[in-house]
């Protein structure tokens, strides 16, 4: 039993992982932490034609990572998991001061591989 639930535990997180595994989709919760925008407004902070952006969004929205408001034409996005917002937050935190702090964070407690850094 206890084996089945971990396997449940580990695919739910692979599952997370690869919502969240491109840079627009990163991109789109930072944009998104403080309020909700419209597609324009996320449109003008991210590089990404509208298409791509409107497919990222929705599929942040199908994975409940991100919730949505219709007002008038425009379709408003917000954080509805902030649990999946917090993990992001973490994790880029952590890479950026691993890329900004060269020597300053012990090998055994980066996230980024060596032959990564930049």
């Amino acid at each position: 039993m206890a084996s089945e639930e971990s396997e449940d535990v580990f695919a739910a997180a692979a599952e997370l992982f690869s919502v969240l595994s491109t840079p627009v989709r990163l991109k789109l919760i930072s944009a998104l932490c403080h309020s909700e925008k419209n597609v324009s407004q996320l449109l003008s902070e991210i590089d990404a034609t509208q298409p791509n952006m409107s497919q990222h969004l929705a599929t942040l929205y199908r994975a409940g990572i991100l919730a949505r408001r219709r007002e008038g034409t425009q379709i408003f996005y917000r954080i509805q998991s902030e649990r999946a917002a917090m993990l992001c937050r973490a994790v880029c935190t952590q890479i950026a001061t691993e890329i900004g702090a060269e020597g300053e964070v012990a090998h055994n407690d980066r996230l980024v591989p060596a032959a990564r850094r930049y």
